[in-house]
């Protein structure tokens, strides 16, 4: 692979920054704020795999960014069996959004592997994230000088895996998709989306769970050395 890539786009929640430990750690922040009685460890175990559901309605275009804002926080209050008034899950989904950004967890090995990767490659972030939001976590985190280039679906209007994503992404670049590798945690938006465009892949499989497939695939970003 090391010959012929000549640019390294990355996704940026779950790949980079480490969203579900800055995630839990705004919840505990908002709810002691607003004075939320919930168990935190029983509230994410049920608000993680709904966050999860939400995304890929949201990838499809199923539901909107309101909606998605909303009912994840709704359907996870009412899993862990809160009444919580609608006034105050919107008063939350703002809140949650506007704090998310102030933590600035990255996954272990971020700075090493940018800064080994920097002299060799250009680098580049592909989110399905807000503008907004993922400006300020990279921003916060100390990770958006490494970028020449970041792509939002906001600013496509479409989202990963949809090929229109990747393709203003490597126009945005200057890049072609045979000297491009797109590393990401998410099977389908990532790995499948930027496969079919003719980019290579790397899967960064955080939690070691999916080994099932022909992908290349790391569970460390360091294992990045390997490949690239």
């Amino acid at each position: 692979m090391k010959t012929q890539i000549k640019h390294v786009f990355f996704d940026l929640d779950h790949t980079l920054w480490d969203f579900d430990k800055n995630s839990g750690l705004t919840f505990e922040k908002i709810f002691n704020l607003n004075k939320i009685n919930v168990n935190l460890i029983d509230f994410l175990s049920v608000y993680e795999p709904i966050n999860f559901k939400y995304w890929k309605l949201y990838r499809e275009e199923k539901v909107t960014k309101g909606a998605l804002r909303y009912g994840r926080l709704k359907e996870a209050f009412d899993g862990v069996g809160v009444v919580v008034e609608d006034d105050m899950i919107h008063l939350l989904s703002d809140a949650y959004i506007e704090q998310l950004s102030s933590f600035n967890h990255l996954f272990d090995g971020t700075f090493e592997i940018l800064d080994y990767l920097k002299s060799k490659y250009e680098l580049h972030i592909i989110t399905n994230g807000f503008e907004e939001a993922q400006e300020k976590k990279m921003t916060t985190s100390n990770i958006r000088s490494y970028f020449q280039t970041v792509t939002n679906s906001e600013m496509v209007g479409v989202k990963k895996p949809n090929p229109k994503i990747f393709n203003f992404a490597l126009n945005l670049a200057k890049a072609n998709a045979n000297e491009s590798v797109m590393i990401g945690d998410n099977i389908e938006a990532d790995i499948e989306g930027a496969h079919k465009i003719g980019m290579q892949t790397i899967h960064f499989d955080y939690n070691d769970s999916y080994n099932n497939h022909s992908y290349n695939r790391i569970t460390n970003l360091k294992m990045l050395i390997n490949h690239l």
